[in-house]
């Protein structure tokens, strides 16, 4: 089984964030990048595929050379190889057209990804990408199996979880249960050092278009002040005649 785990590169959860030329752009100065958590599940995911049944398992980006770092790291914590595609990525359409490519011309079986990336969360890459290549998809996957071609998956849904079964090729988009935050795994020494030998191939776009553009970011409203209260009926008044939510 070929299995193509795709990494977003996101700044790190606990970076500062602001934006630069009028709020047009993101200010990358001082931001460290990590790969996205949700993808890290189903990397996690599909190096136990690897271990327990023999899967290949090749990781990829759409962006530019200070991705590599990132996709070293997912070398380093097993993947047998990398490609990074050499192209800015400019929406979820762009990027997903990208990747297509490259599932074609790597005839994959099984393509992971998380359900979004930590940035904009945009829950769009993985079913376009389904689309593209007329896979199967399932989305919001907290648990797989597969047996041959056979694929059985547990998914959350509104108050619970759904299990379904499908057959490769096909997409998945997974999230914390995939595999548990205990399960994810750090790099330590040897594999970063064998991640430095492994091939990370740099391949061209294809020039997809974007589908859409960013006009202006904008950061939450700050948040007002807190007000005390000394009794119930204060605060009931306030609820009712200042906040107006009873």
């Amino acid at each position: 089984m070929k299995i193509l785990v795709c990494i977003s590169h996101v700044p790190d959860t606990t970076s500062k964030i602001n934006f630069t030329d009028n709020d047009t752009k993101f200010d990358t100065n001082g931001v460290q990048y990590v790969i996205n958590p949700y993808d890290e599940f189903s990397l996690t995911r599909a190096m136990w595929f690897k271990e327990k049944q023999g899967a290949s398992v090749t990781v990829v980006n759409v962006g530019g050379a200070s991705t590599e770092p990132t996709l070293r790291k997912a070398l380093a914590i097993g993947a047998d190889d990398a490609i990074r595609v050499n192209a800015e990525p400019t929406d979820g359409f762009m990027v997903a057209k990208e990747l297509a490519e490259v599932v074609k011309n790597g005839g994959y079986d099984l393509v992971l990804a998380g359900k979004e990336s930590a940035d904009y969360n945009g829950q769009m890459v993985p079913g376009m990408l389904a689309s593209l290549l007329d896979f199967n998809f399932v989305n919001g996957c907290v648990g797989v199996e597969v047996d041959g071609t056979n694929v059985t998956l547990d998914r959350e849904i509104d108050g619970g979880e759904e299990k379904v079964s499908s057959t490769l090729p096909m997409v998945i988009a997974g999230q914390k249960g995939i595999v548990e935050e205990k399960d994810l795994r750090i790099p330590n020494m040897r594999g970063i050092m064998m991640a430095r030998k492994k091939p990370l191939n740099v391949v061209e776009p294809t020039g997809a278009p974007a589908a859409t553009a960013t006009q202006n970011f904008e950061k939450p409203a700050p948040k007002g002040a807190v007000k005390l209260v000394d009794n119930v009926d204060d605060l009931i008044d306030l609820l009712h005649n200042e906040a107006k939510v009873i």
